[in-house]
């Protein structure tokens, strides 16, 4: 007999914790074994056993995509499939790198939700077709057009950088990358660190000597 999918569900809102776990609990073979209303709760009920996790993007007291980083480190085995609201481009982009297996809206239905999870549980990478081919150029585009400039940095602190130098100030960063303005802060103070640079402006002329800072949307 297969073992079941072993599955933790992971969201700040209560009524859809239950909502989705009620709904797991009715598929053959979905065996929901842990839930968590907050990040640093998520970190504690996710363990090697645990085969899928439905991580919502935004946590009362973190990022989903900081946990899902966090988790896939811990456990490289471990299939993250992220539930938002939101299609952004930026928190694709960053689930994705993330480790995330597959991306869903919470509108989805209970049929593309079963059809997600197994799929995911199987091995697959799930994310429709247009957000595939959204987050493929995306990541290539970011690729591309940074690796060049300061190699010393994470990808993650290059896309700070990026913004820093595009203006963008610590919390229309934090909600472009959803990540908390703790986070933000972490980071900008890490790049700095990198750069030697003595101060913020510092960095942001480097940087946009660089060709960095060309960023489009609204802050």
């Amino acid at each position: 007999m297969r073992a079941p999918i072993r599955v933790v569900v992971v969201d700040d809102h209560p009524v859809f914790l239950l909502g989705m776990t009620s709904l797991l609990g009715t598929l053959d073979g979905v065996e929901v074994v842990g839930g968590a209303e907050s990040a640093a709760r998520a970190l504690e009920v996710v363990t090697a056993e645990t085969d899928i996790v439905l991580m919502d993007i935004e946590l009362g007291d973190g990022s989903g995509i900081e946990v899902t980083a966090q988790l896939r480190a811990r456990f490289p085995a471990l299939a993250v499939l992220m539930v938002t609201m939101h299609d952004a481009d930026a928190a694709l982009v960053a689930a994705v790198r993330a480790g995330a297996r597959g991306y869903l809206v919470k509108g989805a239905t209970p049929e593309e939700v079963e059809r997600t999870v197994r799929a995911v549980a199987a091995g697959g990478v799930v994310l429709g077709s247009a957000v595939g081919d959204r987050a493929l150029g995306l990541l290539a585009s970011a690729g591309t057009s940074r690796a060049r400039a300061f190699p010393q940095l994470t990808d993650r602190e290059h896309e700070i950088l990026d913004l820093v130098a595009a203006g963008w100030d610590n919390a229309a960063i934090a909600r472009r990358l959803v990540l908390s303005q703790k986070t933000v802060r972490n980071y900008v103070s890490s790049v700095l660190t990198k750069l030697d640079a003595p101060s913020r402006s510092a960095a942001v002329v480097r940087a946009r000597d660089a060709g960095l800072g060309v960023h489009d949307g609204a802050r």
